[in-house]
């Protein structure tokens, strides 16, 4: 009985590190989409709401 919750527990941070390998992989994917003038832009965009304290960026 003791081993089979050691077994239970083993998979269910399998499961969850495979969850996070997803989500990150995920991200990765959708940043790595932005042209590189997308990229230029967005900073821009950012950096223009630092300087006025705009908090949305």
């Amino acid at each position: 009985m003791r081993g089979r919750w050691w077994k239970v527990l083993g998979v269910a941070g399998f499961v969850g590190v495979a969850a996070t390998g997803v989500v990150v992989a995920r991200a990765e994917r959708k940043r790595r989409a932005y042209t590189p003038e997308e990229v230029r832009t967005r900073l821009r965009d950012r950096l223009a709401a630092a300087e006025t304290g705009d908090q949305k960026a």
